[in-house]
């Protein structure tokens, strides 16, 4: 079952600016609060939206702390020139973006694309850490929806014993889950972040999906910061040529 409920917070500021506003969805017996950027008015018609998942820290039932890394702090800077919407779900605590929370993001999606006209053609993907595994899941669940995917700081399997469920269930079963992930999205631009030093989730995984990317002419894009930790997320929202480059995918 799904129910949409807007909140108190629905209308946003009278000013015209960019906003954001609170939503809730009810969802396979739950209740997922979560956020919502609304561009300011004089935004391009229909606006491109923006899906982004948050890593294990921003976990909970808030609603609010999926804004406070990564994307949410950068459109905070950028609050009347920032052209698209972003939705931002969450996850409950100590659960990862997969079952029914990945079904929920989908949801969640699907509501703000109707809710607020979104382009379907300039739908995109982004996630970090965490949600960078989520990032997968989601578009290999939909490879057909986004017109841009970008995971940072993610990758396909378990990096520790500690964070046994943190994987892509999409290609768990898989002998070759890189050969089969870029198979199932050699047509969806792909721009993957991760820092060189990442010892929280190591790079190994981006760097194989990279590495078989090229060998199968899927045209992946790859970007390593060769002096950066885990945190890949800053330096690469903050890059105005990813930015310029999503904005510029659409689906036929």
């Amino acid at each position: 079952m799904l129910i949409f409920a807007p909140t108190a917070a629905m209308a946003g500021p009278a000013t015209g600016g960019g906003h954001f506003v609170a939503r809730e969805l009810v969802f396979e017996g739950h209740t997922f609060r979560y956020q919502v950027f609304v561009p300011a008015a004089g935004a391009a018609q229909p606006p491109p939206l923006v899906l982004f998942l948050h890593g294990s820290g921003e976990r909970g039932d808030d609603g609010v702390k999926p804004t406070e890394a990564g994307v949410g702090p950068w459109l905070r800077q950028n609050m009347d020139s920032f052209p698209a919407v972003v939705v931002f779900p969450q996850v409950p605590e100590n659960e990862e973006w997969r079952g029914r929370n990945a079904r929920m993001a989908l949801a969640v999606l699907d509501s703000a694309r109707d809710e607020f006209n979104a382009d379907p053609k300039r739908i995109y993907l982004t996630g970090l850490s965490m949600g960078g595994y989520g990032s997968w899941e989601l578009a290999l669940t939909r490879p057909d929806q986004f017109a841009a995917l970008v995971p940072i700081c993610g990758a396909l399997l378990a990096p520790r014993d500690d964070r046994p469920g943190l994987l892509v269930d999409q290609v768990a079963g898989s002998t070759d889950p890189y050969a089969d992930t870029v198979q199932r999205l050699r047509r969806v631009p792909t721009w993957i972040f991760h820092g060189g030093l990442d010892d929280v989730v190591p790079p190994e995984d981006d760097r194989a999906l990279a590495r078989t990317s090229a060998h199968q002419g899927a045209g992946f894009r790859y970007t390593e910061y060769p002096d950066t930790g885990h945190n890949a997320w800053d330096p690469a929202y903050r890059n105005p040529a990813m930015w310029q480059w999503m904005f510029e995918q659409h689906l036929p």
